[in-house]
């Protein structure tokens, strides 16, 4: 069995003109959470549907689970689950109607459905709740239901559009818990998102922007070699000094958290506390401290302004 479960070259989708993903190069590994990063309309939603077969690409190829999409997109379905973004599931079905529905479109025998439901249910706290409309469940029950449809089959790769965009924190955290086992029993997962505390929970994130991959790795290494270094500034004149450094030569960007203001400086530039410490603007400043880069500088160097 191939340690690859996803390659992809020079992959694009245009819709009249506009490269929704323009020559996207993935190569994504086994038993690994593999996450897209971006903003809504980056490309994201359309990689996936390319990778899960449902979109033709305009140019490119790819390889899943060691077949060509999308000339093997029917034997691939059987092999893959697909959570989607919004709610796929029929909210005038319940529960179990949902489920059952779902064994049958993935071929599974009557026995079958009726173990893996028994299964899935009590793993996804669904036991309970089996003759409920899926229409009348809260975002968080909705969620499990529509996770336990996609891994229904025993999927060996499992992809995930903003699967948590509808739920709160707590049902976020227990969601990624879920992924994890999912994960140690062997299935791969390939997950969008715009939250920066999920992708740093994946294995290895790909950074979008504008239908373009503009990195990609572990969340560690990104972080480690960003080409920026981060000081946080606490000062009574946050705003003033913010607008007076997106203005400094070696300035990457600069936002306030809470009390501090946090500037990210090129790593040109050698010592990025004395840097700050000597500019008059920050005279006012009782504390000029180099911290650990997050995620968000990674994005932000990578993206839009950053670049420049």
């Amino acid at each position: 069995m191939s340690d690859i479960v996803i390659q992809a070259e020079g992959l694009v989708k245009s819709f009249k003109g506009f490269r929704a993903v323009d020559g996207l190069d993935l190569t994504i590994e086994r038993g690994m959470i593999y996450g897209f990063l971006g903003p809504n309309g980056c490309g994201k939603t359309t990689a996936i549907r390319m990778l899960t077969g449902l979109l033709t690409p305009t140019q490119g190829s790819v390889e899943v689970l060691g077949l060509s999409v999308p000339k093997d997109a029917e034997a691939l379905k059987y092999k893959i689950g697909y959570m989607t973004q919004a709610f796929s599931l029929y909210g005038d079905l319940t529960v179990l109607e949902n489920l059952n529905f779902m064994g049958t479109v993935y071929g599974l025998t009557r026995a079958q459905r009726k173990e893996r439901i028994a299964e899935v249910m009590d793993r996804y706290e669904l036991t309970q709740l089996g003759d409920r409309f899926a229409g009348k469940m809260s975002g968080g029950q909705r969620q499990r239901l529509a996770l336990a449809a996609a891994v229904l089959h025993g999927p060996q790769l499992l992809f995930l559009d903003e699967p948590t965009s509808a739920v709160d924190p707590e049902s976020r955290r227990h969601f990624w818990e879920q992924l994890f086992d999912l994960v140690d029993e062997g299935t791969s997962i390939v997950v969008t998102t715009h939250f920066m505390d999920e992708a740093e929970r994946c294995h290895k994130i790909a950074i979008m922007e504008a239908g373009q991959k503009r990195l990609d790795g572990t969340p560690g290494a990104l972080m480690s070699a960003m080409g920026a270094n981060v000081v946080e500034i606490e000062a009574p004149n946050l705003r003033d000094i913010r607008r007076h450094l997106l203005g400094t030569e070696g300035i990457v960007t600069a936002a306030q958290l809470g009390a501090r203001l946090r500037v990210l400086v090129k790593d040109t530039i050698p010592d990025p506390e004395g840097f700050l410490k000597s500019n008059p603007q920050t005279a006012s400043a009782t504390i000029v401290e180099q911290v650990r880069p997050n995620l968000e500088d990674v994005f932000v160097t990578a993206t839009g302004e950053g670049r420049q």
